[in-house]
């Protein structure tokens, strides 16, 4: 085993990292940019070097300065995590040429399963059942192999992953655009825009299975259904698979083994499977879709249910071991769900979001695998992914209980969160029985993106606690101090104004539009007209949330702050978040409809096209490709009806 290793990643895989080598005893060297300075894992690990710089290409993405910092602190190996360089086979190649491990497969290996075509080829000769579809090297024609195929179709990067470069096209007349999207957003995150196509499969299920390999042969630790998908990216992970047949699970367990077995795998991968559920899960309905040659962000599911730590087993197989057991030996038990939690503005469109985690507090019914402390900042340079909640029962109904238990404790103030779309998804009828296929969330999307609309007790709270922007701590007030004070509460698309009167010894009266609520605030916490509440009330810099069942948030205006819509309106694209304005597709005087593409910006590793909200005619453009620009910044206006 090693006595040291350098973990080349951050956030919370770092921290996964570290927590199993402190168990095992091995040393760990953090690399960190200078936003991460402060960061949970730097301060975790028991040495931290900086990289510098603020993104990812100024910082983790730097192989020379990684493997520099680990031949400086004398680590032995070199632990990837997930995403950054994790898959990236020169990288290896210059880790081992510098007499260090890298804990994961060999170069060969991953270049083999680096590029969907080609490996997708070689799943074909390993007998492994494929998605029909074009993985041709000629990129020139790539409309006619569409209708030759039949729509609808799947576009997708070959060297893609994470649902980069992926476009769905249900018809010839969207394919050139959604063409010209994917290539663009697979040359930026993967310096390659070439891509496949093949036939999109209507009512699909995402089953992956968990493969470890130790170079000569390997072993399936079964399924995770990932089906539950958002733009292709994964929202909550499950397994077992539900509805699982053992005819099934045999059939995928050996197309996976085979699969790591034909590229000589080492290490922890996962192949995943395109399922048509059409009919139920059949033996003859599954496809290869791509193999993952690294540690997935959902392994906990699978640590759950067969009681393996997979990155023990990575520094085992790493530093020469054997695999630790045989397929024979590996069993499940019980039932685990697993599922990110993301700042982000869900009713916007899952929009990315930044802001200081100014409360947060998780379950404690569930294990928590994050890279953030109360008062740490999701910034727009990375991911924002604030915590995996993973959660185990012996059935899959008290995990499904269990999980929508500890979401509800979960408590996150200071950003945007999708908690309240989480929770939905857990009540789901369909989900809950069982009924999933990657289409599920699309087709209930308004439903589940509702946000919980407050009740007047939750806003006399609010109403109270707010008082303390205004006139200091609540015990703050005299017999001198107005006697009736007007709060403006803001939620999306519902202000609000309460009269509240201070009535002495930490009681209020509260006046609503058509209620009036008593709130006192007791040493036993707070009551609402006489009765104990189990309501939590946190005041954060920009105004107070409320966590009573689900989480409520108002903001409690600046009356010297100019309003948000000001001059705002369906003539001004303004950029809904930092990032990068990839590309501008307008120019003054240029007419464009409604649903024009304006401009295209990047940001938290996504592309998001802005379209024009009426027909019109471009009067100003005020920006540029390659310029980074602040949320709320003006991108381009349309002409008034008076100009």
């Amino acid at each position: 085993m090693f006595t040291k290793i350098l973990i080349a990643n951050r956030s919370e895989i770092a921290c996964r990292i570290i927590q199993t080598c402190a168990r095992l005893g091995v040393r760990t060297v953090a690399v960190h940019s200078d936003v991460d300075a402060g960061a949970r894992h730097v301060s975790l690990a028991d040495e931290a070097i900086s990289l510098g710089g603020q993104t990812p290409a100024e910082s983790y993405l730097k192989g020379d300065a990684i493997i520099a910092a680990a031949t400086a602190t004398g680590a032995q190996a070199i632990h990837p995590g997930y995403g950054f360089l994790s898959e990236n086979p020169d990288f290896v190649d210059a880790v081992e040429a510098s007499d260090l491990t890298f804990i994961g497969p060999s170069a060969k290996a991953i270049r083999a399963m680096g590029l969907k075509d080609a490996a997708k080829k070689l799943m074909e000769e390993a007998g492994v059942p494929v998605v029909p579809g074009y993985h041709g090297e000629a990129q020139d024609n790539l409309a006619a192999e569409a209708e030759k195929i039949g729509y609808p179709v799947l576009i997708k990067a070959v060297a893609g992953g994470g649902g980069k470069g992926m476009r769905i096209v249900a018809g010839p007349e969207m394919f050139e655009e959604a063409l010209d999207s994917a290539r663009s957003e697979a040359l930026k995150a993967f310096g390659n825009d070439r891509v496949l196509i093949e036939k999109y499969v209507e009512k699909p299920r995402h089953i992956e299975v968990q493969v470890f390999g130790d170079g000569k042969t390997a072993v399936h630790l079964f399924e995770r259904d990932c089906s539950l998908q958002r733009r292709h990216q994964k929202v909550i992970e499950e397994a077992p698979a539900p509805g699982m047949t053992p005819e099934m699970r045999d059939a995928m367990g050996q197309a996976a083994v085979r699969a790591a077995e034909a590229v000589g795998y080492a290490g922890a991968g996962t192949v995943e499977f395109i399922v048509d559920a059409s009919d139920g899960l059949r033996t003859d309905r599954f496809y290869f879709m791509e193999m993952n040659t690294r540690l997935q962000v959902e392994h906990p599911v699978t640590e759950e249910i067969t009681g393996v730590d997979l990155v023990e087993w990575q520094l085992q197989v790493a530093s020469g071991q054997p695999l630790p057991v045989a397929q024979d030996e590996l069993t499940i038990t019980g039932h685990a769900f697993e599922a990110r939690l993301y700042a982000e503005d869900v009713p916007a469109g899952f929009l990315p979001a930044t802001g200081t985690l100014a409360h947060l507090a998780f379950s404690e019914r569930a294990r928590i695998d994050t890279g953030v402390r109360p008062g740490d900042e999701i910034s727009p340079f990375y991911d924002p992914m604030i915590a995996k909640l993973t959660v185990h029962a012996g059935t899959r109904a008290d995990a499904l209980s269990k999980l929508e238990r500890a979401l509800s404790q979960t408590q996150i103030a200071g950003t945007v969160t999708n908690i309240a779309f989480l929770t939905a998804l857990t009540r789901h009828e369909g989900f809950a029985a069982g009924d999933v296929d990657t289409g599920l969330i699309e087709r209930d999307i308004e439903t589940l993106s509702a946000q919980p609309v407050p009740c007047t007790r939750t806003q006399a709270l609010a109403a109270v606690a707010s008082l303390t922007a205004y006139d200091g701590a609540l015990s703050g007030f005299t017999l001198w101090a107005p006697l009736r004070h007007e709060v403006v509460l803001h939620q999306p698309d519902a202000p609000s104004t309460a009269y509240v009167s201070p009535e002495g010894q930490g009681v209020f009266t509260v006046e609503l539009e058509s209620v009036t609520h008593q709130i006192a605030q007791t040493a036993e916490g707070w009551r609402v007209d006489g009765a104990k509440v189990s309501a939590d009330v946190i005041q954060t810099p920009t105004g107070v949330s409320v966590f009573w069942g689900n989480a409520y948030h108002f903001d409690v205006p600046d009356p010297l702050a100019r309003g948000a819509d000001a001059g705002g309106g369906s003539d001004m694209t303004l950029a809904p978040m930092p990032g990068l304005v990839k590309t501008v597709s307008v120019k003054p005087g240029d007419t464009v409809a409604e649903g024009d593409r304006l401009a295209v910006l990047e940001a938290m590793k996504m592309e998001h096209t802005l379209r024009a909200a009426r027909d019109g005619v471009i009067a100003e453009v005020t920006t540029q490709a390659g310029a980074q620009v602040k949320a709320g910044d003006l991108l381009v206006r349309l002409r008034g009806e008076d100009e």
